[in-house]
């Protein structure tokens, strides 16, 4: 398995050579904002809303849509893991430490995307997802330049620790794996 650098990197040139003005990032954000937000994990409808927001609506080149499978697999599988084992899909941490702030917005402006696709009804939700959505809308307006200092290092860190953790919650309180929804009824229109 690649790590959450390598996966930036690959995604993030495939993203670049394909002439697509979004981030690798925001990508795995919207991710795992539709899984958060209740999208079944063997949903495969997930493809045609990251290519409106991402791409105008055009369909994704062959190389664009198995990086994405990819990384949504792997996605899906830290997330089921037992162990709290979600990577967020981020430049490496000796970028500088303003483009790693602004990958971690970005990330949160795709999940916040995502999540609002498949969740619009908070009301069943727990004050702690509600409380981790709010705390992501505050995040992601942030625009401060941060200082490269191991006070901003460690900053940093923790944020990114709390933006993994509640998306964990999201997808825990929220989410959907197979097993869910086979012991949920059938709704037939």
């Amino acid at each position: 398995m690649k790590t959450s650098s390598q996966l930036f990197e690959s995604v993030s040139v495939i993203l670049e050579r394909n002439n697509i003005l979004t981030t690798a990032s925001e990508v795995q954000g919207m991710m795992c904002g539709m899984l958060g937000g209740g999208m079944p994990l063997e949903c495969q409808d997930w493809m045609e809303p990251l290519a409106d927001v991402i791409n105008q609506g055009e369909p994704l080149s062959k190389d664009v849509l198995e990086v994405f499978k990819a990384l949504y697999d792997s996605t899906c599988q830290q997330l089921v893991a037992n162990d709290f084992a979600l990577v967020l899909c981020l430049p490496d941490d000796a970028a500088p430490i303003n483009e790693r702030g602004q990958a971690l917005i970005h990330w949160i402006q795709g999940f916040m995307l995502g999540f609002g696709l498949h969740q619009a009804d908070l009301t069943g939700c727990s004050d702690d997802v509600k409380e981790g959505l709010e705390d992501f809308a505050e995040i992601a307006r942030m625009d401060d330049e941060m200082s490269e200092d191991e006070e901003s290092e460690q900053a940093l860190f923790e944020v990114m620790e709390y933006v993994r953790v509640t998306v964990m919650l999201c997808f825990n309180e929220l989410g959907k794996s197979p097993e869910q929804q086979q012991g949920e009824p059938k709704i037939v229109h």
